[in-house]
């Protein structure tokens, strides 16, 4: 494994370098980093859902409103706010742990663990008779979970080099999103096996069931860190005090992108928050709506588990392989297009009625396009930290693709209620237009490549 040593950016367009040869690019995924970052992905996708998708299913089925949902996604904004903590995941140790398994694995290793007692008493609550446990258990899911991805951003960053890290990002991506099938359609799948034949529509402990199933599928993740090894330390400069250490962890990392990327940091910046904004502010609402349109849970699981599957990883390592090959700005247009073009077709679905061979167009699109623009997503931001910043300020563009989509993802429920499913769709279709200007004009800009 080779590592970053100096301060990680984007260089000037260079004319005279070649193309990395195809047996290269594919020769990567072969890596132990590599492989590594599969299995950590599937740590870091597998609380997702479960905080937002499949639990809109599950609230839905238990009867909880879909305005009532909309704004319980809001849990979700602490992945909006995770660069508020991520300078403790940078610098501070953790008593026992860190000296055991270094900076980065024991907060891996203590996010994980909160993480599954929070999915146990998550399984041990039923909403339809008391709805803010569920809540408060489902805020520490997603607080434990961005923690995670802080520490994990930070991990992969500083296992490779620059070149490696659109591979790494799309292995990373292709667990990220096996995983969030796990959570979504075998979670739906285990919740219709564990049904009592006969019985009510609603049963809690089929949802008891699957989510101490997924509460006990985190232990990959946990394994996964214990057998890992800790990427080479580096030694931080030492504090005079305290308010020299408050400087270096929370006032240094965004000076250096600042200082680094200048009035392009702006046009940086905005990119980022709305990159993903279709995606995320129609994702809360599609279990509701397949809820609605007759699907059952065995349905959609099997759609997803066989048909997501495929197209996930198709997207996820093309996505990766292409911009390698042919940069990451290019990739990222086709991925914004992609997934604005998707969120059509959900529209489409619903003139279609209870129709499964649509389900499985719609569901497959979705995937590869999601797949795509993750992958080419993941190496952009990653291309864009500092090193010796990197929990920081991965943690920082994280959050800021997520903050205002996951605030607008909160309204959702009560726009359909207004609106209608057709409205909402075409409406989260349009919110991607912007990002293809920025996406134009951040490839022309001086300080970012455009490959």
């Amino acid at each position: 494994m080779s590592d970053k040593t100096t301060a990680a950016h984007i260089p000037l367009p260079a004319p005279a370098k070649a193309k990395t040869a195809w047996r290269d690019v594919w020769r990567v995924y072969t890596e132990a980093a590599t492989f590594r970052m599969l299995l950590l992905g599937f740590s870091a996708g597998l609380p997702l859902l479960l905080v937002f998708g499949t639990l809109s299913f599950w609230l839905r089925e238990a009867g909880i409103d879909r305005t009532t949902i909309g704004y319980l996604s809001w849990v979700g904004l602490a992945y909006g706010f995770k660069w508020a903590w991520a300078p403790l995941v940078d610098r501070l140790p953790i008593p026992l742990l860190t000296r055991w398994l270094g900076r980065r694995r024991s907060w891996l290793l203590l996010s994980q663990t909160i993480i599954v007692t929070a999915l146990v008493a998550m399984a041990m609550t039923d909403p339809s008779l008391a709805l803010q446990p569920v809540v408060w258990c489902a805020l520490a899911v997603a607080i434990g979970s961005a923690t995670q991805d802080i520490a994990l951003d930070a991990y992969r960053i500083e296992s490779a080099d620059v070149e490696r890290q659109a591979a790494l990002a799309a292995s990373y991506q292709t667990g990220y999103r096996i995983a969030m099938i796990w959570a979504g359609a075998g979670a739906l799948w285990i919740a219709a096996r564990a049904e009592v034949a006969g019985g009510a529509v609603y049963q809690h402990g089929a949802w008891q069931a699957a989510y101490l199933v997924m509460a006990a599928s985190m232990l990959l993740g946990v394994a996964t860190v214990l057998l890992s090894p800790e990427p080479l330390r580096r030694e931080l400069p030492p504090s005079k005090n305290a308010a020299d250490w408050l400087k270096g962890a929370l006032i240094a990392p965004f000076a250096d992108f600042l200082r680094r990327y200048g009035k392009q940091a702006l046009l940086i910046l905005a990119l980022i928050a709305v990159y993903r904004i279709s995606d995320v502010v129609m994702g809360i609402m599609a279990n509701p709506f397949y809820v609605d349109m007759g699907y059952t849970k065995d349905e959609v699981a099997s759609v997803t588990k066989v048909f997501g599957v495929i197209m996930t990883l198709v997207g996820a390592f093309v996505g990766g392989a292409l911009a390698m090959r042919f940069g990451v700005m290019r990739v990222l247009m086709l991925g914004a297009v992609l997934s604005a073009g998707s969120n059509l077709l959900f529209a489409w679905l619903g003139s279609r009625g209870h129709d499964v061979n649509a389900l499985i167009v719609v569901i497959s699109a979705d995937n590869l396009s999601s797949g795509i623009a993750s992958a080419a997503f993941i190496g952009y931001l990653s291309g864009l930290t500092n090193v010796n910043y990197s929990a920081t300020q991965y943690a920082l563009f994280s959050s800021m693709m997520l903050l205002l989509p996951k605030f607008l993802a909160g309204y959702s429920g009560q726009y359909v209620d207004t609106f209608g499913y057709s409205h909402f769709f075409t409406a989260t279709a349009l919110l991607g237009v912007p990002v293809l200007l920025l996406v134009w004009l951040a490839s022309r800009s001086n300080t970012i490549q455009a490959k």
